[in-house]
Order: structure tokens, then C-alpha cells, then sequence
């Protein structure tokens, strides 16, 4: 498993360079007409070593979709933050770095349509996505799934369907892929050189609410695997990670 999380990022500097593996759950399938409900950001350096991680549920404005899949309930988002007011921190996380997820093109498109929505576009950044490495990397499989590619890769239980346990997941899958004897290293130094040329916008960052209250982060937590087999996974813990100066 990859070391424990670090609490916050506050010393990543904008454009550090690396891989920002992302995840969302969202109100529907369509990022034209559903809205991401909760996102989270797992920083690697060009080693793939963490450096940080940045998560946090979403009022999407409406409701909240698929509560049988994401397990997020209407009343777990009253008072999150909106997705405009934590744009500015996602843009410093992502900028200057490979954007990485599991079918990493649904959660690029998701991101890039919130993003459009603020009239922020996105640039067109470098990606790498789990599913094609597993597909190339890892033994036959019934199925490229997330949890199939985890199980095949020996990575232990977790918290599935939640941001940050699919990124932190997605993270060490990574890691396996890239470290596998049939992975040549340009497949991943080829897009690290890419992700550090390309330019990213900016925004100022949204400090605090009409009321003058701070922007809080509310985030999903469930402790690391892996689990003995027939246990019970524990449950995961709804916790305000504090205003949004803080990414832990």
C-alpha cells in the first residue's frame, strides 16, 4: 500500500510536475447534465511517491443522483463547498502534472465540464488511464474494471466509490502498472515532459462565503486496507476537513 496519507499539500508548489490522480462521483453519467458531487486529487511526484492529497464532497446544486452507488445522501452535502469555490486549488493541484484515473477519460470530461461552466478551460493536458495499463500489464481478466484490476494487482480492500479511496486506489494500481517488467519507461516519461510544457490558467482563490464564514472542505474518510478475507469493511466517516486555506 502507498505510504500513509499526508494531511494537506500546502507545500506543493504550483506547477511542481508529477501526477495528480484524480476521482469523481457524480449525480448521473453525463457530464453535460450531471454535476460531480464529490472530487479528489492524489499528488505523486516523478517517482510516484505521495506527496499529498486533496478531497472533499460538492453541492451539485440539485440532487445528488445515484445514492445506491456513491452512497453520498442529500443531507451529506449541505454546506459543502460549490465546485467554483474550490476550482482555484484544483487548477493549482492539476497544473503542470499528468492527470491520471481509471477510465481517466470520464473523469476529465466531468472535471472539464465544470470547469466550462465557470468559463475556465481546461488546457489540454497529458493523461494516463489505469484501465489501458491494466489491459496491457496485468494478466487476463474477466473484466477491466476498477476492482477487478485491483484484485488482479493484489492491492487489498477499499473504500469503493468514494473519491478518495478510488484515487488512492488508483494511485497504488498505478504504481503496479508502471513498475511491471513490460512497461517501458517512455510509456510515462514521455507524458511527464508533455505535462510539464503545457500552460495552465489561474484564479484567485475563493477565501470565504457572503456570510464571511470560511470555504469549508467536508471529506469522505475510510481507513487503508487491505482487510483479511470475510471481514467487515469499516465504515467511511463523513469529517469537516476545515476551511479551504487547509487541504487536509
Amino acid at each position: 500500500m502507498l505510504p500513509a496519507p499526508i494531511p494537506g499539500t500546502p507545500g506543493v508548489p504550483h506547477g511542481a510536475g508529477g501526477f495528480a490522480v484524480v476521482d469523481v462521483e457524480a449525480t448521473g453519467r453525463s457530464p453535460w447534465r450531471h454535476r460531480v458531487v464529490e472530487v479528489a486529487v492524489v499528488l505523486l511526484d516523478e517517482r510516484l511517491c505521495p506527496e499529498g492529497e486533496f478531497a472533499t464532497l460538492l453541492d451539485p446544486l440539485g440532487p445528488v443522483g445515484p445514492t445506491h452507488v456513491h452512497r453520498i445522501r442529500q443531507c451529506d452535502v449541505e454546506g459543502a463547498p460549490r465546485f467554483r469555490e474550490i476550482a482555484p486549488r484544483l487548477l493549482e493541484l492539476l497544473a503542470g502534472r499528468v492527470l491520471v484515473g481509471h477510465h481517466v477519460s470520464c473523469d476529465h470530461a466531468f472535471l472539464d465540464r465544470e470547469f466550462a461552466r465557470i468559463g475556465v478551460p481546461l488546457p489540454p493536458v497529458p493523461v494516463l488511464c489505469t484501465m489501458g495499463l491494466a489491459r496491457a500489464h496485468l494478466p487476463e481478466l474477466p473484466g477491466y474494471g476498477l476492482a477487478a484490476c485491483v484484485e488482479a494487482a493484489g492491492l487489498g480492500w477499499y473504500p469503493a466509490h468514494t473519491a478518495l479511496g478510488d484515487a488512492r486506489v488508483t494511485a497504488e494500481l498505478l504504481r503496479h502498472c508502471l513498475g511491471a517488467p513490460s512497461c517501458p519507461p517512455d510509456d510515462w516519461a514521455g507524458p511527464l515532459r508533455e505535462a510539464a510544457r503545457v500552460p495552465w490558467p489561474r484564479l484567485g482563490r475563493a477565501r470565504s462565503r457572503p456570510s464571511g464564514g470560511a470555504v469549508p472542505l467536508l471529506r469522505r474518510e475510510a481507513p487503508y486496507g487491505p482487510w483479511l478475507p470475510g471481514s467487515q469493511a469499516p465504515e467511511v466517516v463523513l469529517t469537516r476537513a476545515g476551511a479551504m486555506g487547509s487541504t487536509a
